[in-house]
């Protein structure tokens, strides 16, 4: 029996050992490298991560620390030190928190050390976003703005750092490849290269001329020398000298404006702009160019609206630049991506809600003449014309106005047709005097383009059928007819104004008013 019991006891020792042993939690094993540490990092911690991208960023490195002895942990603290370059806030980031790690890293616990990679990693997936993506939904911004979101994938960008001797790869990959984008980037890298600017606002009564002496001439000048348009002087006398005339035309043709080399309003006001005013504007055209089109097709148009032209670009090459019209202020063209479909000889013009109740109603109650002036006849709902003499300007909105083919339309004699909801287009114009004006911000919406059978030619793409004579003959049939235009052309309608070429900064007058505003939202 002595025996028996002993047996039971042994083996009852046994069974409550082997509980014991299975409650027992194996701690996760640490890597030691000649690198440093590796250290698991636990669920828990892991459940707390809100960001998909870096739970993802983790699970594909078996949920162990990847900044702690990765070289690039320097290149990234950098990055994070350096983000204003890429056109972000700092204050977005949590960058005393990472200075204070980095400092005491060597005296981090393993838990601490964990917590500080997944810090790393979130600051960089917030870093990725805002650089590929963007602060802000521009349609949810703008209503007259139509973009397609672009389809950024984070995670796969994330990853990407991953890759062994892949930090700068990464890093482009996240940013916008266009060149306007680079140029932004170069531009922002100049002007904060400048020194303070300290200088007076400038105030003239009357425009200032070549030989004339004003003491506004003095800080023109500073002001010259400091955006390096005129080389530096000895003394800096009142008077508008040829050098100062021949820094006058560079810092004019920068801008956008009239090359006469005379000092009045437009040339004063751009002067007036500070080097902080001109960073938060670089900032602000940094934050549209990650909303427009990540990838542009192999043949496309692209409208700059403050610039006033249209550049067709033919794998990304430069084919042909035209002049165009655009909407005034209180009648803005629309920020848009579309494809070419088909244009019209000899366009008909219905006159649109805007127009009608801004220009059409108020001129003709004034005189019933003017339909007529304007070839323009009168629809009922039933289809049937309507005497200008019995219209009624009370019941203006239930007729349709469509003014006839020929070249007082206001279409001109040419139109090309792209969907968008907006119902714009681009077309040929019955006032091409207008396109020698600087300032061509003068149209209801619609753009206006120079030299319109020169593009027509272009985008039909037919020598045989569609040369300059066949498109003449066309016109010439006063027949409105409608051409399928064949080939995969697209256009973009976009909207900036500052950029640099040849690292030489470029500016355009802020028509919309669009660029403080919205470097106050980021901000």
């Amino acid at each position: 029996m002595k025996l028996i019991s002993v047996f039971f006891i042994i083996i009852h020792l046994i069974s409550c050992e082997q509980k014991v042993q299975s409650k027992i939690v194996q701690l996760p094993k640490i890597e030691i490298t000649e690198a440093g540490k590796i250290i698991p990092i636990d669920s828990a911690k892991i459940a707390k991560i809100k960001d998909s991208s870096v739970i993802a960023f983790y699970q594909a490195n078996q949920n162990k620390t990847f900044w702690i002895i990765d070289p690039s942990r320097k290149n990234i603290v950098a990055l994070f030190n350096n983000v204003q370059e890429d056109g972000l806030f700092p204050k977005d980031f949590d960058l005393k928190k990472i200075q204070n790690s980095e400092e005491n890293i060597s005296n981090l616990s393993n838990s601490e050390l964990a917590d500080y990679d997944i810090l790393l990693t979130e600051n960089l997936s917030r870093y990725v976003q805002k650089v590929s993506k963007g602060n802000i939904n521009p349609n949810k911004l703008y209503s007259n703005w139509d973009l397609k979101e672009n389809k950024i994938n984070v995670k796969n960008l994330l990853l990407n750092f991953q890759k062994k001797d892949s930090f700068d790869f990464a890093v482009n990959a996240a940013s916008p490849n266009h060149i306007v984008y680079k140029r932004l980037k170069n531009a922002l890298k100049i002007i904060n290269a400048l020194p303070k600017y300290d200088f007076k606002n400038i105030e003239i009564k009357n425009k200032i001329v070549l030989n004339d002496t004003n003491d506004a001439i003095i800080e023109v000048k500073k002001k010259l020398i400091y955006w390096k348009d005129l080389k530096p002087l000895d003394t800096i006398t009142p008077i508008f000298d040829k050098a100062t005339e021949l820094a006058v035309k560079k810092f004019q043709m920068r801008h956008g404006l009239a090359t006469d080399a005379v000092i009045s309003g437009g040339t004063i006001d751009a002067l007036n702009f500070t080097q902080e005013q001109r960073r938060k504007q670089i900032v602000a055209n940094m934050e549209r160019w990650r909303w427009y089109p990540r990838e542009f097709e192999p043949e496309y148009l692209i409208i700059n609206i403050p610039d006033y032209t249209l550049r067709v670009v033919k794998n990304a090459d430069t084919v042909r630049v035209h002049k165009v019209i655009i909407g005034r202020p209180s009648r803005k063209t629309p920020v848009l991506s579309s494809k070419l479909t088909h244009l019209i000889f000899n366009p008909t013009w219905t006159v649109p809600p805007t127009i009608l109740r801004k220009d059409i109603v108020p001129a003709a109650i004034k005189n019933r003449n003017y339909f007529r002036s304007k070839n323009i006849t009168i629809y009922d709902s039933n289809n049937r014309v309507v005497s200008p003499w019995k219209w009624n300007s009370r019941k203006a909105k239930s007729y349709r106005y469509v003014q006839s083919p020929g070249e007082e339309n206001s279409l001109g004699l040419v139109k090309f047709m792209f969907p968008n909801r907006f119902t714009i287009y681009l077309h040929d114009t019955n006032t091409k005097g207008f396109f020698e004006k600087d300032v061509r911000a003068l149209s209801s919406g619609c753009i206006r383009v120079q030299n319109p059978f020169e593009l027509t030619e272009y985008v039909l793409d037919d020598p045989k059928k569609w040369n300059l004579e066949k498109i003449f003959e066309a016109i010439n049939t006063n027949k409105t007819s409608q051409i399928p235009i064949k080939k995969e052309i697209y256009i973009h309608i976009l909207y900036w104004t500052a950029w640099s070429e040849n690292n030489i900064l470029q500016f355009r007058d802020d028509l919309y008013t669009l660029d403080m505003d919205l470097y106050n939202k980021l901000d």
